[in-house]
């Protein structure tokens, strides 16, 4: 079982739509539903980018997406389905509501950039550890600069 199943899809979608938009493309949900999650673990996955290094959250993005059953996060679920529907829905429009999909998916990557951006915080998901091994003899990460140019405008 992975973090998102077809099953799961029915609390989004109804099965009648996913049969007219499917066309009996058997692949059609799985493959939108492996875009969502790597669409959302794309946002909770840190780069090498020094912004991430500010203090917010780091996600333990494979534990996160390695659970299963009643030990995914409700919330974060949620998000992926909506992502997965969107992803979806855009083989064809057969009685759905594309407008109110376009918004939920908009607010679902709201959710996330706020999420890694650390805007949101969802107690409930692993971090990974960012503590400093000091046992090393290697030197402390030195870090320096100047604050940013003070504008009157």
């Amino acid at each position: 079982m992975a973090f998102l199943e077809i099953e799961d899809m029915e609390t989004v979608i109804y099965g009648y739509q996913v049969e007219q938009i499917a066309d009996g493309n058997e692949e059609a949900m799985p493959e939108a539903i492996d875009a969502a999650i790597d669409e959302v673990m794309g946002y909770l996955t840190p780069n090498d980018k020094k912004n991430w290094q500010d203090g917010r959250p780091l996600y333990d993005v494979d534990a996160i997406f390695s659970a299963t059953a009643k030990a995914r996060n409700a919330l974060l679920l949620q998000i992926t389905k909506t992502i997965a529907k969107f992803h979806f829905i855009n083989l064809c429009n057969a009685d759905i509501l594309y407008d109110r999909a376009q918004k939920n998916y908009d607010r679902a990557v709201g959710k996330l950039k706020d999420l890694a951006t650390g805007n949101l915080t969802i107690k409930s998901l692993p971090l990974l550890d960012t503590t400093i091994d000091n046992t090393a003899d290697e030197p402390l990460p030195y870090r320096s600069g100047s604050r940013t140019k003070f504008n009157h405008e």
